[in-house]
């Protein structure tokens, strides 16, 4: 296992709480040991190094105790920033970016999710080779370079460029065979349902109740990346039913551009499923779902749900409110399925369910 560093900056009046519970979560996911975190109200920007010359050697002292393979700094760094730290703390300095990259990398199963992965890894690591000589050697392996990017890492960089925009292409010609297949769906007038919300949040188990499936589905962050589309017989009528990739917070823009193309599905659905858990902020998870939907201009037809309500007892955070499109159910036990499932068929076919 790959022991880590974890670097929370933050500026002042900051909580950054969340964001460092959600990195560490992340951290899990991928299999590494998060042995220190180190924190830093950062006052002032420092241009080499985001952070001042102290907290750098402090830094490099904990990579020494603890025998640390790798620094993660939650955050965005500049690639001379990463660079010039990498030098100051004597271990490879990778960020959060890198390190969803890494878990999408041990995630993805098809054709497309791969090829999505290693373009968002070429187009986030491409200017950081560009004039670097020992760019690569220094990446090493495993966390951050692992995946389907791993050998394009290791070919001169001039050909990085001709990678990308063959998987480009590659990507344009899977995403054009999905519209068709909408396009057949829609011919046959079968209407579609996209579940879509934060990661961890049951949205697989949900699709596997829903249409007795078995999508692979972990208590983890991004336990499944792939899309997967499944029709249900609901109340005698065929409902399309499709799973996507978990949101989080403060998704990197890079990675919000490259996996756009996943929820594209919620683009054309006749109706969405916001989907959050009670165990988490679900306020906060349905706000940010709905910022990133609302961004691709995704049907405001919703209907939202709050997961893992096992008993159906669970308290109600008293600045949530109450939506007359809002269930509270249980996935993994059933509870309140039977409810939502008339609430879908009644606002698809507007009519009420038998």
């Amino acid at each position: 296992m790959t022991n880590v560093i974890l670097i929370e900056a933050y500026f002042q009046g900051e909580n950054y709480q969340d964001r460092l519970d959600e990195t560490i979560a992340l951290c899990r996911a991928d299999d590494v040991a998060v042995k220190s975190v180190i924190t830093q109200c950062v006052k002032e920007i420092s241009p080499a190094t985001f952070i001042g010359k102290g907290k750098l050697g402090e830094i490099q002292r904990a990579v020494e105790e603890d025998n640390a393979d790798v620094v993660i700094f939650d955050g965005e760094l500049s690639p001379s920033q990463t660079n010039n730290t990498a030098d100051a703390v004597g271990a490879v300095v990778i960020t959060r970016t890198n390190l969803i990259l890494d878990i999408f990398a041990k995630r993805a199963k098809s054709s497309e999710g791969k090829i999505l992965v290693e373009l968002a890894q070429l187009e986030y690591l491409y200017p950081r080779l560009v004039g670097k000589g020992d760019a690569l050697s220094r990446l090493g392996g495993g966390i951050g370079t692992r995946g389907p990017g791993e050998t394009q890492l290791e070919t001169d960089r001039r050909h990085i460029k001709g990678r990308i925009l063959n998987l480009k292409c590659r990507l344009k010609e899977i995403e054009k065979r999905r519209g068709e297949q909408t396009k057949r769906r829609n011919k046959n007038q079968i209407p579609s349902v996209a579940l879509v919300g934060y990661t961890n949040t049951g949205k697989s188990t949900l699709l596997n109740k829903i249409c007795s499936a078995d999508v692979y589905s972990e208590n983890m962050l991004f336990a499944t990346l792939d899309p997967t589309v499944k029709i249900r017989n609901l109340f005698g009528k065929n409902v399309a039913f499709t799973d996507t990739v978990g949101l989080i917070k403060d998704l990197p823009p890079t990675l919000m551009k490259a996996f756009r193309s996943t929820l594209d599905v919620a683009v054309s659905a006749d109706l969405i499923i916001v989907v959050s858990s009670i165990a988490d902020d679900y306020v906060s998870q349905r706000h940010i779902t709905d910022e990133v939907l609302n961004d691709l201009k995704a049907t405001d037809n919703r209907i939202y749900i709050i997961n893992k309500c096992d008993t159906g007892n669970e308290p109600i955070h008293e600045t949530a409110a109450i939506l007359p499109t809002e269930y509270k159910i249980s996935a993994k036990t059933g509870y309140g399925l039977d409810k939502l499932l008339k609430a879908v068929y009644n606002n698809l076919f507007k009519e009420n369910a038998p």
